[in-house]
């Protein structure tokens, strides 16, 4: 079967790639500048470039359906939401012009977006949430303010928006510890965001739950426990290692993607305190960045997704290895960074110490997988240096 990866410079691109030719697909990868990590793997039958979506949706449409209407049957999966959320929006167009996807309905794609709603369906499931309100007007915004209870998080309601035509990233969320701090996070990301979610500070450990689901009911799962995040203040990770699914955390994942009929791949993320009910942070409704460790554990996520996809289900796949490390290079080196820049404004936790973080990030540990570097495929993770370093030359 013919499959267009797309976001091409993710890391969950580049195991998509590798997994989907192991299993014998012909894949190709797309992406928005003239090369990709992605596009650089030997796994890699191909490459396309296309109209980026955060500049003009319905140009970067007809891209897809241009491509698809040269090899129909081709199995589209995005790796963001910069992409997923114009192919769900125009996936009849798309289906017509030979696409196959794996998405659950339109509605259902909107609902995982959106944060207030998944937070809302996760209480109204019996899942801990953190207090929790919706700010839609500076008016609202500055009542908030006063009767805030400090500390808190201020997050845009979607991390991806339509906006004239074009898909808006909304940016990281922001800490505050008292009301002049409140309304500096709120101006900035009010500035990129129609709606923010004001929320209390949840302490304790990122961690989360991975499934593949077909129509709301479970196909393949994983977790991981996070050794280090990219961002201390919690982010993707850069080390993790493979567990068990925690009970809590399952039962609570598996009835919000019951709830919202999933049908693909999706991550629910918590914050864990020991002791503590895990409480709901959000869900996202896609490929998740740490895809390459589910992979070495031996959870094929991609291509049970392609096998879904070709042949309309796949048996139950819930065994696989735990104690398997994966690291993500660059990921480290950002972390070592941003432990070296000191905590974000706001931020009310303690933060890593300097030195002890360099030498963690310095010691390897034998056995350790990398997310992009292989002996037999080493060009995703030169590419993944050199797009970093023409991100920040093109920003400068």
């Amino acid at each position: 079967m013919n499959i267009l990866v797309l976001d091409g410079n993710q890391n969950q691109a580049v195991a998509s790639v590798r997994s989907l030719a192991r299993a014998g697909h012909q894949v190709f990868v797309g992406e928005s500048s003239s090369w990709s990590k992605a596009g650089w793997s030997r796994a890699a039958t191909g490459t396309i470039r296309y109209p980026a979506p955060k500049q003009n949706v319905a140009a970067f449409v007809d891209s897809m359906a241009a491509f698809l209407r040269q090899r129909p049957g081709t199995l589209v999966l995005p790796m963001t939401e910069a992409t997923m959320l114009p192919i769900s929006t125009h996936r009849d167009e798309l289906l017509a012009a030979g696409a196959r996807l794996v998405l659950p309905d339109h509605e259902d794609v909107l609902h995982a977006f959106d944060k207030d709603y998944t937070t809302q369906l996760a209480a109204s499931l019996g899942v801990a949430i953190p207090r929790t309100i919706l700010i839609s007007a500076p008016q609202q915004a500055d009542r908030a303010a006063h009767s805030a209870r400090y500390p808190v998080v201020l997050k845009p309601r979607a991390s991806e928006e339509f906006a004239d035509g074009a898909i808006r990233t909304a940016g990281r969320p922001r800490y505050a510890r008292d009301s002049n701090e409140f309304a500096q996070a709120y101006r900035d990301l009010s500035q990129r965001s129609s709606a923010v979610l004001l929320q209390e500070f949840v302490r304790g450990e990122g961690t989360g739950y991975f499934a593949l689901m077909h129509h709301g009911e479970l196909r393949a799962e994983f977790a991981h426990q996070r050794i280090r995040d990219v961002y201390p203040t919690g982010s993707g990770s850069a080390l993790r290692v493979s567990i068990e699914p925690d009970a809590e955390i399952r039962r609570a994942s598996l009835a919000i993607l019951s709830a919202l009929r999933w049908h693909g791949v999706a991550m629910v993320e918590y914050r864990k305190q020991p002791g503590q009910p895990p409480v709901f942070m959000e869900v996202n409704g896609r490929f998740w960045h740490s895809l390459p460790l589910a992979c070495y554990a031996g959870v094929d996520f991609p291509a049970l997704l392609a096998q879904m996809a070709e042949h309309g289900d796949v048996p139950p796949a819930t065994a696989y290895k735990p104690g398997v490390r994966c690291r993500w290079l660059l990921g480290d080196a950002r972390h070592l960074v941003e432990v070296w820049k000191g905590p974000p404004a706001g931020y009310p936790e303690p933060y890593p110490s300097r030195l002890q973080t360099l030498l963690r990030v310095l010691t390897p540990v034998p056995g350790t997988h990398h997310d992009l570097f292989q002996w037999n495929d080493p060009l995703p993770e030169l590419g993944d240096w050199l797009h970093t370093f023409t991100r920040m030359l093109g920003t400068r």
